[in-house]
């Protein structure tokens, strides 16, 4: 009798948002990263230094920068890194429009 092939099933990278603490996969969130030129968002995922991860709705954004975000990238947030942080999150769609985009 001939064996069934084994189909595989892709691994996806599974990530937390700080903001809220669900588990989500990488791509869906957006990756916030320490590094030697401060706090920055790092859009490619793939920029050097310690990682942190919020999903793109502004309420994580302002759970994460209540001080969560600092806790997870083991630094304290300067004022020129917090207002770039707080321009990218004003960016950010309000929770009803990207509601409403989902459905």
């Amino acid at each position: 009798m001939a064996k069934k092939p084994v189909t595989r099933v892709k691994h996806v990278p599974q990530r937390t948002c700080v903001g809220c603490r669900t588990v989500q996969p990488k791509r869906q969130l957006v990756r916030i990263v320490r590094g030697s030129q401060g706090v920055q968002v790092d859009p490619t995922g793939k920029l050097a230094g310690r990682g942190a991860y919020l999903h793109d709705q502004r309420h994580c954004w302002e759970n994460g920068l209540k001080g969560a975000l600092a806790h997870a990238l083991k630094t304290e947030i300067g004022a020129d890194d917090r207002a770039r942080l707080m321009e990218f999150m004003n960016s950010l769609p309000q929770e009803a429009e990207a509601h409403e985009k989902a459905m």
